[in-house]
């Protein structure tokens, strides 16, 4: 049976509850709060993280809410307990980003992500708080970012895969300059109850094309195809057993209270009655290497780690995926032992089903 790590390779923190954009599709229940963490309970995790930082790469990732709204003065409060070798990083709306911004990042050596969907009228989802479109303010943060020689991963969210949208959006995101893509299909989790069930022919050609669109011009690191292919190559060489880790990585995420949700994200600031908040203890009365070792003690991960199971025995893709996320498991079916996802019905098997389609359409021809 797959068991968790207790040594992560990042973290995640939530340096405020607040966001300033209203997007249609954010799954986060507090996002028009402004829940400031403590440095109280950065200084908890930095303590925890530097023995891991001093051992390997470790990297923590800022992620709200919108991080950049907790204000530059105490996000610098909050970084600063940190070891020097441990990576900052980003995910931000990127309205909010001007010169000093950048200098800021400059100065921290944070690396920074910026959440767009594609040319301003795939942007309709992102809105601001009086529901006005926020595109122009993104672009204003990109191009800041860009004066400032600053280097930056894109983030973009599909709601409906469709025939043209691969090569559009890949056009556009080489145009912006991002070094870094990654491409989420809409899930339906949290506050976001919208379904995100695709006819299964759309979007495996949505990813079949994405590759095309790639190979003709790879300046970009593309996530999701460049994982898919390592996974291809694996196959081939016959070491594909070797693509998963053998134990799962426990992704603590921090909320702004110091309470820690292990293995997805999307689960901190929600609560059910068989489950509890779905938090496995808080940093600011036990060390988060403590949290991290009694991880199989919080009672929604044995149900999940049976999911996994069940994923293993019946799946055929899961030497690629590891099994359904918990978040997925939870928000679409209300449990944590089920098996496939609508999420990775989209973002994984049609996603891997999508590269191979490509590479039988274009599978050299014998002479």
């Amino acid at each position: 049976m797959r068991g968790i790590a207790t040594v992560p390779t990042y973290v995640v923190m939530q340096p405020t509850t607040l966001c300033n954009l209203d997007c249609s599709y954010c799954y986060l229940p507090l996002r028009r709060v402004d829940r400031k963490m403590s440095v109280d309970v950065a200084r908890a995790v930095a303590a925890s993280v530097g023995p891991w930082a001093r051992t390997g790469r470790f990297s923590v990732v800022w992620h709200g809410g919108e991080p950049l709204a907790a204000g530059r003065d105490h996000f610098a409060d909050l970084i600063a307990p940190f070891a020097e070798g441990v990576e900052h990083h980003v995910q931000t709306n990127a309205t909010l980003i001007d010169d000093a911004w950048c200098e800021f990042f400059a100065e921290h050596r944070i690396r920074v992500s910026v959440s767009v969907d594609g040319p301003e009228p795939r942007n309709g989802e992102r809105v601001t708080r009086g529901s006005k479109p926020a595109y122009d303010r993104i672009m204003r943060g990109v191009e800041a970012l860009k004066r400032h020689d600053i280097p930056f991963s894109a983030l973009c969210v599909v709601a409906r895969p469709e025939p043209g949208l691969a090569t559009e959006l890949y056009g556009y995101f080489l145009e912006l300059g991002c070094d870094v893509l990654g491409i989420n299909v809409e899930e339906m989790e949290g506050v976001n109850t919208r379904a995100n069930r695709h006819p299964e022919r759309d979007v495996t050609a949505f990813w079949a094309e994405l590759v095309s669109a790639w190979r003709r011009d790879p300046r970009i690191h593309l996530r999701e195809i460049e994982w898919s292919l390592r996974y291809a190559a694996a196959v081939l060489e016959g070491t594909a057993d070797d693509v998963l880790p053998r134990r799962l990585d426990p992704i603590p995420t921090v909320a702004y209270d110091g309470s820690v949700v292990l293995l997805s994200p999307e689960l901190a600031g929600f609560s059910d009655p068989r489950y509890g908040d779905f938090s496995s203890g808080n940093v600011l009365t036990t060390p988060l290497a403590e949290i991290l070792a009694g991880a199989a003690g919080t009672p929604w991960i044995g149900e999940f780690l049976t999911g996994v199971e069940a994923c293993r025995a019946q799946c055929p893709y899961f030497g690629f995926c590891g099994g359904a996320h918990a978040a997925n498991r939870y928000f679409e079916h209300g449990r944590f032992d089920v098996t496939t996802t609508d999420h990775c019905r989209n973002s994984k098997i049609r996603l891997l089903d999508g590269v191979l389609d490509h590479a039988r359409d274009h599978e050299p021809t014998a002479v």
